[in-house]
């Protein structure tokens, strides 16, 4: 399994799974089948509300040694509800606790954006906090102080702009060692990509189809489909590989993670067998010829509803 050293010292596996819309009842089978198959990176959140079932399938594969806890690289997600210095380590905690770990791989704060600490999800304007009210730098420096405590080896962040990242930049003592971003052919975020790996910051792509499995309510109408794409067929066609295989290895062949979701257990396999796929110079830059600046998940559940926050404020 191919790995990256990143910033922090630690090395990340490039290739994982990941667990958004994964529900209970399906969770734990696939993620212990996963790790079965050889997925050493399991991509987790808070906000998924699945990492109890997760915890149960981790501490069953270590327990019946099919793996050691060294052997997993496991990261989660602060909540949009945790901002606040006083909630970040005791939601870190909880995950810890549902997780049955006693550290985490990986930390990312998931968005740039906040809530009141006793709203899951806000759907008004009462529901949120301003990053003035919940300063980044307080969160990010509660993060700081996890790793001091050795609850956390390596943080960053998630959806999170150049722009942003540069102001924690500004302040933090301990470097961001990943932002985990929407990324896939029809949004390839080059000039990101080009400024993290400047500044030896891993991305780390998520909904690499473009998540054709969120509910149709986050859905735009008229999405363009993927894993449909002529050009992806006909290269997956030529390597003799489903189209998926070409998009993960897309990703893998620039040093550039990528955790794609699937709770059926041959395409947990179908999907590995992409980390042994190789593709042409010719092939990427073909690929990146379809860029279209397409976001799926674009945000904008967070700027309705009387909300404090913007597109502008989200991406800018």
């Amino acid at each position: 399994m191919k790995t990256f050293k990143l910033n922090s010292g630690h090395n990340m596996p490039l290739f994982g799974l990941g667990t958004w819309l994964s529900v209970k009842g399906e969770v734990y089978n696939i993620v212990k089948e996963a790790i079965k198959l050889g997925y050493r990176h399991i991509d987790c959140a808070h906000c998924y509300e699945n990492e109890d079932e997760i915890g149960v399938a981790l501490e069953e594969v270590i327990s019946e040694g099919i793996v050691k806890r060294s052997d997993l690289f496991i990261t989660s997600k602060l909540w949009n509800n945790s901002h606040k210095k006083e909630d970040v380590i005791p939601a870190l905690k909880k995950s810890l606790e549902d997780l049955k770990l006693d550290y985490l791989d990986l930390y990312l704060i998931h968005w740039p954006v906040a809530f009141k600490s006793d709203v899951f999800f806000a759907t008004s304007a009462d529901g949120y906090l301003t990053l003035d009210e919940a300063p980044i730098s307080n969160t990010w420096k509660e993060l700081e102080k996890a790793v001091d405590m050795g609850l956390i080896k390596s943080i960053g962040v998630a959806n999170f702009s150049e722009s942003k990242i540069k102001k924690i930049q500004s302040f933090a003592k301990l470097p961001l060692s990943v932002n985990q971003v929407e990324r896939h052919p029809y949004f390839n975020q080059e000039k990101l990509n080009s400024f993290c790996k400047s500044e030896n910051i891993l991305m780390t792509s998520y909904s690499p189809f473009g998540s054709p499995g969120r509910s149709d309510a986050m859905k735009k109408e008229d999405e363009p489909t993927l894993l449909d794409n002529k050009t992806l067929v006909d290269l997956a066609k030529k390597h003799n590989v489903p189209v998926s295989n070409i998009i993960i290895a897309w990703s893998l062949n620039q040093n550039i993670s990528v955790i794609p979701k699937t709770v059926t257990p041959s395409r947990a396999k179908e999907n590995l067998d992409s980390t042994k796929l190789e593709l042409s110079k010719e092939d990427i830059e073909l690929i990146n010829s379809l860029d279209m600046d397409y976001r799926y998940v674009d945000g904008s559940f967070f700027t309705s509803n009387g909300s404090p926050y913007t597109m502008e404020d989200l991406w800018g």
